[in-house]
């Protein structure tokens, strides 16, 4: 079990203890529910309420917050960031293997640093470079002339296709594929050529892709995720995409080829970006939102239209179909006022 005194977690986070430094914490909770051996943290102030019953051994909070508290306290001006940092103390090791499985197959030319774990069913192709402590996991796959970076993990069963270029410190999830084909036919009197994805993947350092995520190679230049993104589940990359730096994509995003996401972005969950298309940085974007634009200003867009009872949104419908023809009708009264 993972163990911490509360003076070790105030040091390891930046916060100022007001307490008792001894205490030993065990895990996190939420206020609620925690016990007299576990951390929670305050970081929305709709839950405030729940300050003065925690049996929680101390609340990370922000210091105006402190005297509403029943128990020790952590301060910081960012209870948020400290409850993240504090969820990495407690994180459990998914892996006690160590070293290179016998059961793994590496090509003799690969070349793997020290320090590097790889799991049994692993497969290793030729001219890989795989640099220190990183771990594969078992049954992945990582094609010819790949390299990935220092602390590299990809958890079991993901797939990283030839000529993909991957950072330092990248957390890929199970069942992500990297560098698969990008989707690219010539029509042919009714038939289809398949284009050839000559390009690559570039995946910046520090960047999280979540389980099932399928990011594609692209057709003469690389797909590139750029450093510090984090991508969720199931979310599809297409060729020649271009995903700015410490943008943040939601599950189920699906951003057709040749789109540029700017640099701290926010993509909600389930929104779909057609090709060749360019959005800014520092731009959010809602839920469930089409865009078929470029997004050339900062700020948050948002498309689409809430849940209703069926009736409603039936009629709702045939009016939309009736707004061209509403609009010419206004044009004209204008025209003849």
């Amino acid at each position: 079990m993972l163990q911490w005194t509360l003076a070790e977690i105030a040091e390891k986070i930046g916060a100022t203890l007001n307490g008792d430094g001894n205490i030993e914490v065990t895990g996190l909770a939420t206020l609620q529910s925690a016990g007299n051996s576990e951390l929670s943290f305050l970081a929305n102030p709709s839950y405030a309420k729940y300050l003065e019953h925690t049996n929680a051994a101390a609340v990370i909070l922000q210091p105006a917050l402190a005297d509403q508290c029943s128990t020790n306290v952590l301060m910081m001006s960012n209870p948020y960031m400290g409850y993240a940092l504090a969820s990495q103390l407690f994180a459990p090791v998914l892996s006690t293997t160590s070293g290179i499985s016998p059961a793994a197959h590496i090509a003799e030319d690969a070349v793997i640093e020290s320090g590097c774990v790889i799991g049994p069913n692993a497969v290793v192709e030729s001219g890989v470079h795989i640099g220190t402590g990183s771990v594969i996991g078992p049954g992945c796959y990582v094609g010819r002339n790949t390299k990935l970076g220092k602390d590299v993990q990809l958890r079991p069963n993901v797939t990283v296709y030839h000529g993909v270029n991957i950072g330092d410190r990248v957390l890929v999830h199970s069942g992500t594929v990297i560098g698969s084909d990008g989707f690219g036919f010539a029509p042919n009197q009714g038939d289809w050529v398949k284009i050839e994805q000559l390009g690559g993947v570039i995946i910046g350092d520090d960047v999280e892709i979540g389980a099932g995520t399928t990011i594609d190679r692209g057709a003469l230049d690389d797909t590139v995720i750029e450093q510090g993104a984090k991508l969720d589940n199931q979310i599809q990359i297409a060729h020649n995409v271009r995903v700015g730096a410490y943008s943040v994509l939601a599950a189920c995003v699906g951003i057709s080829g040749s789109s540029v996401i700017g640099r701290h972005c926010m993509i909600g969950g389930g929104v779909g970006i057609a090709g060749h298309l360019e959005i800014t940085d520092q731009v959010q974007i809602t839920g469930m939102t089409l865009v078929t634009h470029h997004i050339k200003e900062p700020g948050v867009y948002s498309s689409g239209t809430a849940v209703e009872p069926n009736r409603s949104w039936r009629k709702n419908v045939a009016r939309f179909r009736q707004l061209d023809q509403l609009a010419r009708r206004v044009r004209e009264l204008e025209k003849n006022r």
